[in-house]
């Protein structure tokens, strides 16, 4: 055990999860690579968890950040904040909400939460609508609307929360329907929960989840869905914290898959929008936004220094045209990825959309999980010099690629092949092959 390591679990908690056998200490980095205290390379193709969207040590972010230190840090929402304005300005040009309301908070769970509140308040209840499989954050309320039992480790909360079919495409009842029935099946579902309950206030939904393996609905699925929420008066919260910023390559916004009845009433984002600051949001037409009659402020959300980070990552990310990398390079690498995979006995599926990209894991011969392969495939990675997620609602057996967005054809192809190597290595190339 490394004198970090031993260090680590004196004072940090026991569930504060750490990758692989021996932790890794990542020291600096540099475009798509990373460095470890031992002075190894690694590929980086998880990105903080999505949050280092457009590279390490990105130049123009840098000197914003070490500009934004020389004159002010911090001040508080108390005070007028110049690069707050600038980026909510920015931010409700580009979210597709008429009238938008923008308010920044320090990650994507407050963001769901704030969310909440908004909701709430508006509506006048209590009771959510979540996705069976999703995960919206961690803090008590973020809990109680989170459908991923290994992400929810208490059943108490201040919501109410009922789920529905839909966020897994390929598992569940419905998994054996065509896309039409399949969504159709959903909207029956959720049709029938509320006519049998007091009406919502709003539905939450990660447009690809996350944490839940990178799985997905067929487009328009919440386009349907929120014909039915129109009916009732519900809201529709789409969580962006993962697929925001034009990470899916086709769009900009995960919603825009199912955009044919416009906008959500809600959006809340985090992660990539301060390639590796702390920045959340949300952001909801006036109405909504103003709905909260009480004073509020916001300590560290919008605070200055990373409000200038996410002007220059936002600025670089639109002028280099990222999305359109994000569908070009993206979808090279779901097809290496299909392709170095393909006949392996413990890969049940290739899926994801621009550069996020899901591989689940099965044991060879079954369609049951296997958590064990997804860890080993983790440390075979990491040995070749990458370094990949994992996740996934039936026991974290799926594995998550989700490179920065300027990731090149080259890096590609090389974590394509890594990847294909150490799972091979972990399977084998025989069916029933064990590890």
């Amino acid at each position: 055990m490394n004198d970090l390591y031993a260090r680590h679990r004196k004072v940090m908690p026991d569930w504060l999860a750490l990758y692989y056998d021996d932790p890794l200490e990542i020291t600096h980095g540099e475009g798509r690579h990373v460095w470890d205290a031992q002075g190894n390379r690694y590929l980086d193709f998880f990105g903080g968890i999505l949050t280092t969207m457009t590279a390490h040590a990105l130049p123009e972010v840098t000197k914003a950040v070490t500009e934004q230190a020389g004159r002010i840090i911090h001040s508080s929402t108390l005070y007028l904040d110049r690069p707050m304005v600038e980026l909510a300005e920015r931010v409700a040009m580009v979210s597709g909400i008429p009238d938008a309301r923008v308010f920044f908070t320090t990650s994507g769970t407050e963001a769901n939460d704030t969310a909440m509140l908004l909701a709430t308040t508006y509506r006048q209840g209590n009771t959510v609508v979540a996705m069976r499989n999703s995960y919206h954050g961690r803090s008590f309320g973020a809990v109680g609307i989170t459908g991923n039992r290994t992400w929810s480790p208490t059943s108490l909360s201040p919501l109410q929360t009922l789920y529905v079919h839909g966020g897994v495409r390929t598992r569940g009842p419905y998994a054996d329907l065509d896309d039409r029935a399949f969504i159709d099946a959903c909207v029956a579902d959720l049709r029938d929960l509320l006519g049998q309950t007091r009406p919502p206030v709003a539905l939450i939904a990660e447009p690809i989840q996350g944490v839940g393996g990178f799985t997905s609905p067929p487009d328009g699925l919440y386009a349907a869905f929120k014909e039915v929420l129109d009916e009732h008066g519900v809201l529709w919260i789409s969580d962006e914290v993962q697929t925001g910023w034009g990470r899916t390559g086709e769009h900009f916004w995960g919603w825009q898959a199912h955009d044919r009845n416009g906008p959500p009433d809600i959006v809340t984002f985090a992660k990539g929008i301060g390639n590796g600051m702390s920045i959340g949001g949300v952001i909801a037409r006036a109405e909504i936004m103003n709905c909260v009659d009480a004073n509020s402020i916001s300590t560290f959300g919008g605070t200055q220094i990373t409000m200038a980070a996410g002007l220059a990552n936002l600025g670089y990310h639109l002028e280099h045209d990222l999305q359109g990398n994000a569908r070009r390079v993206g979808g090279l690498l779901i097809e290496l990825l299909r392709g170095v995979t393909a006949g392996l006995p413990g890969v049940r599926e290739v899926r994801g959309r621009g550069l996020m990209i899901g591989i689940e894991l099965v044991k060879p011969g079954t369609d049951e999980a296997d958590p064990a392969a997804a860890a080993a495939v983790l440390e075979a990675a990491r040995r070749s010099g990458l370094l990949i997620g994992k996740g996934g609602g039936y026991n974290t057996s799926a594995l998550r690629v989700a490179p920065p967005l300027t990731l090149t054809v080259a890096e590609a192809e090389e974590g394509a092949a890594i990847l294909g190597n150490a799972l091979r290595g972990t399977y084998g190339d025989a069916p029933g092959s064990t590890y």
